[in-house]
């Protein structure tokens, strides 16, 4: 995402008093601008009119970009983080979001109702194989006909940015940048063989830019 829309979207997230946190604002700005997860994700879903539920929001930046691509689905994100849920909302309202909600949920007491696309960033590899599986069971459980499953996340592939993605993901958790540990990165048959099981056509293709990371977009649809 170009510098002026990256500013654009973080300011949203300035802190209301002169002497505020800007850790979010620096965080958003840096993210948006560096990563290219968002470009992928919009052109993943764009077409695609049903409600979308981001697992694992955080900060609601997807909610900031689909609005911005002119993306006008229901959108709704769900995260366990209290701090970052209410960081979301206040910037979601200061930035004129319409359509947009979002709601603290824990999913290791499972998922919330919902009919319609989802967005899994982030996520997967910081769940056990199986939780993994039963995760993607009970999203895909959700699609509609023509419903999207958008998944990003790094693969275990024993390459060099397999290897690089590991390291930094595990200095990161040490050094207390990310709370949780990742668990299991999963193969890119394992995604393909319960996706396809469950009658989804798939799309993989890697998702790193110039990134050194092993990232993968993984696109499902309900046929």
């Amino acid at each position: 995402m170009d510098t002026a829309q990256a500013r654009a979207i973080a300011r949203a997230f300035l802190p209301q008093t002169r002497l505020g946190n800007r850790r979010n604002y620096f965080y958003t700005r840096g993210k948006l601008a560096s990563d290219p997860l968002y470009p992928g994700v919009l052109d993943a879903l764009r077409g695609d009119l049903h409600p979308l539920l981001d697992l694992g929001c955080g900060l609601g930046l997807l909610a900031h970009t689909l609005r911005g691509d002119n993306q006008q689905q229901p959108y709704h994100g769900v995260d366990i983080d209290p701090g970052k849920l209410e960081s979301a909302t206040r910037a979601s309202r200061r930035a004129g979001l319409h359509g947009v909600a979002f709601t603290a949920h824990d999913l290791a007491a499972g998922l919330p109702e919902h009919r319609g696309s989802v967005a899994l960033l982030d996520v997967l590899h910081y769940l056990p194989a199986q939780a993994q599986r039963q995760l993607l069971a009970g999203v895909m459980a959700m699609l509609p006909a023509g419903g999207r499953l958008v998944i990003r996340t790094p693969l275990a592939d024993r390459s060099a940015r397999d290897r690089t993605t590991r390291l930094t993901d595990l200095l990161a958790h040490l050094v207390g940048w990310m709370g949780p540990q990742p668990r299991h990165y999963p193969r890119a048959a394992e995604l393909r063989e319960q996706l396809h099981g469950a009658g989804l056509s798939t799309g993989l293709a890697p998702l790193y830019g110039n990134t050194p990371f092993n990232n993968w977009l993984i696109v499902a649809q309900r046929r």
